[in-house]
């Protein structure tokens, strides 16, 4: 997960609107009267427009200061509607969203950090954009996916924490990494429950002030650096089933789109820039290559079930981005001698030069990735 993050929009509210993100320079409204123009700065949020039309919302953001920044579509309580992060001074981003009648807040992090610099604007009338039918094919695919992986994780979280329980240090290292895999592979549908993410994948700077820390990371700590498993740690052990276990029972019941999907597949490429590849995600085990798999294939498969609609739609994207999923995988194998395995090398054995070169193949498959959603809805808009 990501270090520092807000509350995610939760199943009802994903309902009410649905985020798409992108990066093309032509507008996908096609439309002045959905289009807000973002200037952010240091100091500064402001936005063109405070009342708009429901429909396709566009924002064209501009950072006009010295730090780089996020921006974020809110509800009135603070869950995300959609968001851009690592937005560089003096770049320019667009961020497209479908939206119905509500009010909502606009908000510019500078530096990333705090509650953020707000505007309060409001989308009226409008009607949702038309779905190709045969997305719907792919949302049904992706929902049996997301709980065959949650359905999976939970006997492997279960041998993890027994083996906690039963204080065997060596065996619950053993289990550490695959328990977490399903996890990783949909992460974007367990974050949208805004309440189960911080409990069990939270690391130690993600958490918020009063915060227990819970979770994976937390029983990571003891058993790779602390080097011994107390009372307080089978405590948490049986904690993460239970947080694990409504989480399995609460997929079901996720609002899942294809812009949602297109828009997590570049979330996942996300978590491997700004966690796995640093290597902050598993400071401890360093079993970072294993959940960097585990996020590529989960964006692979969302990408495969909207490939043939994208692909109608821009051929071109389609193109690049199974050349870019096919080096990215193909660089990945080779720190590991079976490629059915998940025995992957340990990450503080991958020198710098190697980090290189996979941080510049996740930058390669991101890039055109963000332009998935685009490409899904482009004939429905």
């Amino acid at each position: 997960m990501r270090a520092v993050r807000l509350s995610v929009v939760t199943a009802t509210a994903v309902a009410a609107l649905t985020a798409v993100t992108g990066c093309t320079e032509k507008g996908s409204s096609g439309d002045s009267d959905h289009v807000i123009d973002v200037t952010a700065t240091d100091s500064k949020c402001e936005v063109s427009k405070k009342e708009f039309p429901a429909g396709h919302l566009e924002l064209a953001i501009e950072n006009k200061g010295s730090k780089v920044t996020e921006v974020y579509v809110l509800f009135p309580d603070d869950r995300i509607v959609t968001e851009r992060e690592n937005i560089g001074p003096g770049t320019k981003q667009k961020v497209t969203a479908e939206v119905k009648a509500g009010d909502y807040t606009i908000a510019c992090k500078p530096g990333m950090k705090g509650d953020g610099i707000r505007q309060a604007v409001k989308a009226t009338g409008g009607t949702a954009a038309k779905r190709d039918p045969r997305l719907d094919a792919a949302v049904a695919a992706y929902r049996k996916y997301a709980q065959e992986q949650a359905d999976a994780t939970l006997p492997l979280a279960k041998t993890f924490a027994a083996a906690v329980k039963a204080g065997d240090l060596e065996a619950a290292k053993k289990a550490y990494a695959p328990s977490r895999i399903g996890w990783e592979r949909t992460e974007p549908v367990a974050e949208s429950f805004g309440d189960i993410d911080p409990k069990v994948d939270v690391r130690a700077d993600g958490l918020e002030d009063g915060q227990k820390w819970t979770g994976w990371h937390r029983l990571e700590k003891s058993l790779w650096q602390d080097k011994k498993i107390t009372a307080e740690d089978k405590t948490l052990a049986d904690q993460l089933i239970t947080d694990l276990t409504d989480w399995q029972k609460r997929v079901g019941k996720a609002d899942i789109t294809p812009t949602s999907m297109a828009n997590g597949a570049k979330e996942l490429l996300d978590e491997v820039a700004t966690g796995k590849v640093t290597g902050e995600e598993e400071r401890y085990s360093h079993t970072d290559l294993v959940d960097f798999k585990a996020n590529v294939e989960g964006a692979e498969k969302s990408y495969e079930l909207l490939k043939p609609v994208a692909e109608e739609n821009d051929a071109a994207l389609v193109t690049e981005l199974d050349k870019q999923f096919a080096a990215l995988d193909t660089l990945l194998d080779k720190y590991r001698a079976d490629k059915t395995s998940y025995d992957f090398t340990s990450y503080d054995k991958v020198g710098a030069a190697d980090r290189k070169e996979l941080s510049d193949a996740v930058n390669a498959l991101a890039e055109p990735l963000s332009k998935l959603a685009a490409a899904v809805v482009t004939k429905s808009s």
